[in-house]
C-alpha cells in the first residue's frame, strides 16, 4: 500500500470519526436537570415561584407519540376553554422552562398546554431531532386539543428556539392547524445552523464534517437534515405569525428570524429586542415582550 493511500485511509477514518463525534453531539445533546431550570428559571431570572406553580390546578396527561413512546406534559385551566395556547421549550430544557411563558397568557385569559419535547423531561424517544420528528408529535398534541375542546376554539401556539422553529415545521409542513403562532428565537435551516455552530464553537470549516454528518444523520436518525429547514416551508403557513429575536444572540442570529419573516408573504409582525442573549427576550426585555404580545393578539383579535 502506497503512503498516498495510505493518507487517504487515515484522512477518511478521521473524518468519519469526527462525523460521529458530532452527531453523537446533535443526537444527544446534553439536557439540563430539572433542578438546574427550576434554580435558573426561580433565582437567575426570577421568573418562576416554585409553591405557586405546585399549587396551580393541573392536569397531566400522556398522549402516544406516532413513534410509539409517551408524550408528557400539563393542561392549566385559565379563565377560559375556548382560547388555548400550546408551548413548545428549546432543546436541552423541558415544560418547567414554558411556564413564564404560560403565565404570561393565564393572564390574558387562555388555557395553557405545557408539555416535554421527546428525549426531554419526562417523554419517551431516543434522539433529538430538531423539529424533524418533533412536529409529529406536536401534530398529535393539536389533534388532541381540537378533539377535547372543539375545532371552534381559538388555538395558539409559541416557540422557542427549537420549539419555535418545531412549530414552524408542523404549520408549514403537516397543517397549518393553529390561528397564530409565536416565534420566538427561531432557526431557518438546520443546516445553516450547524455550519453556525460548527464554526464559532468549535472552530472548524464546513467540509467535509457537515457532508459526513448529513450521511450519517441519514444512516442513524432516519431523516435528512436540509429537511430541517422552516425557511423553504413558511410560505405554507398562511395564518399570523409574530417573529421575535434579540439582536444581542449570537448563538442563533437575528437575520434567521429576520430571514423567516420576509419570506412569509403576510399576516405576519416582527419584534426585534435590543437586549438578551439566545432565548432571553422576555427575561431581559419584559415590558416590550409583552407590548409586541398584546400589539399582535389586538391586530388579528385575539384578544
Amino acid at each position: 500500500m502506497n503512503r498516498f493511500l495510505k493518507a487517504a485511509l487515515v484522512t477518511a477514518g478521521a473524518t468519519i470519526a469526527a462525523g460521529y463525534y458530532f452527531t453523537n453531539k446533535i443526537m444527544y445533546i446534553k439536557k439540563k436537570t430539572d433542578q438546574f431550570i427550576v434554580d435558573r428559571e426561580m433565582h437567575t431570572y426570577e421568573h418562576f415561584n416554585l409553591k405557586e406553580y405546585q399549587s396551580m390546578p393541573k392536569e397531566p396527561f400522556s398522549l402516544r407519540s406516532p413513534y410509539g413512546y409517551l408524550i408528557k406534559g400539563h393542561y392549566i385551566p385559565g379563565k377560559s376553554t375556548q382560547k388555548i395556547m400550546i408551548f413548545c421549550h428549546g432543546v436541552t430544557v423541558n415544560q418547567f422552562n414554558s411556564v413564564k411563558y404560560a403565565n404570561l397568557f393565564l393572564k390574558r385569559g387562555f388555557s395553557v398546554i405545557i408539555y416535554d419535547h421527546r428525549r426531554h423531561g419526562q417523554s419517551g424517544g431516543k434522539t433529538t431531532s430538531y423539529g424533524y420528528y418533533e412536529k409529529y408529535d406536536l401534530e398529535t398534541l393539536v389533534n388532541w386539543v381540537k378533539e377535547r375542546f372543539g375545532n371552534d376554539i381559538i388555538l395558539g401556539i409559541h416557540g422557542e428556539s427549537m420549539g419555535a422553529s418545531t412549530m414552524l415545521q408542523y404549520a408549514g409542513m403537516i397543517e397549518d392547524g393553529a390561528d397564530f403562532y409565536i416565534a420566538d428565537c427561531p432557526f431557518s435551516d438546520f443546516y445553516q445552523q450547524l455550519h453556525h455552530v460548527l464554526n464559532t464553537d468549535y472552530h472548524l470549516p464546513r467540509w467535509p464534517l457537515l457532508p459526513m454528518a448529513k450521511l450519517l444523520i441519514r444512516i442513524r436518525d432516519r431523516y435528512r437534515i436540509q429537511d430541517v429547514s422552516p425557511i423553504r416551508y413558511i410560505k405554507n403557513v398562511h395564518h399570523p405569525v409574530l417573529f421575535i429575536h434579540s439582536k444581542q444572540d449570537d448563538y442563533i442570529l437575528n437575520e434567521m428570524t429576520v430571514a423567516l419573516y420576509e419570506a412569509k408573504p403576510d399576516n405576519k409582525q416582527l419584534f426585534l429586542a435590543e437586549l438578551g442573549a439566545h432565548a432571553c427576550s422576555y427575561s431581559d426585555n419584559k415590558k416590550e415582550y409583552e407590548a409586541a404580545i398584546d400589539k399582535f393578539l389586538a391586530a388579528y383579535h385575539f384578544n
